[in-house]
């Protein structure tokens, strides 16, 4: 088994595609109006409108901007630098500044349109 993606569903896709293009600096590969990914080297991340969700069953099978549980992880060589670069633009979705955790890992965390709580982090030496 590989894990390979994870897909966020909105209801303001183009909101949630354009903050995404501006934090990993990654352009999205845009499928349709109602599809996009973020081609990472590991894994993509995936956005999807609420429209997908008839290909799955219906609207009942998820909700938009309802995450409370999981956080979007992406490994950066310079998470001080990532900071420095996004400080105004993130604005109120910045959760907390660079602090290095206790395993030695620095964190950068914050929210994105939807709410989604993201980590962008540098592997500390522990």
């Amino acid at each position: 088994m590989t894990f390979i993606s994870a897909r966020i569903i909105t209801a303001n896709i183009d909101h949630l595609i354009d903050f995404y293009e501006q934090v990993t600096g990654f352009p999205a590969n845009r499928y349709t109006e109602d599809f996009a990914e973020f081609r990472t080297p590991v894994a993509v991340l995936a956005i999807g409108s609420t429209r997908t969700l008839q290909l799955f069953g219906g609207e009942s099978i998820a909700s938009p901007a309802a995450n409370r549980s999981v956080i979007l992880e992406f490994r950066v060589d310079d998470v001080d630098a990532h900071y420095e670069r996004l400080a105004d633009y993130l604005g109120k979705a910045l959760v907390q500044k660079p602090t290095t955790m206790p395993w030695g890992n620095r964190s950068l965390l914050f929210r994105d349109p939807d709410g989604n709580l993201i980590n962008f982090f540098t592997p500390g030496g522990n």
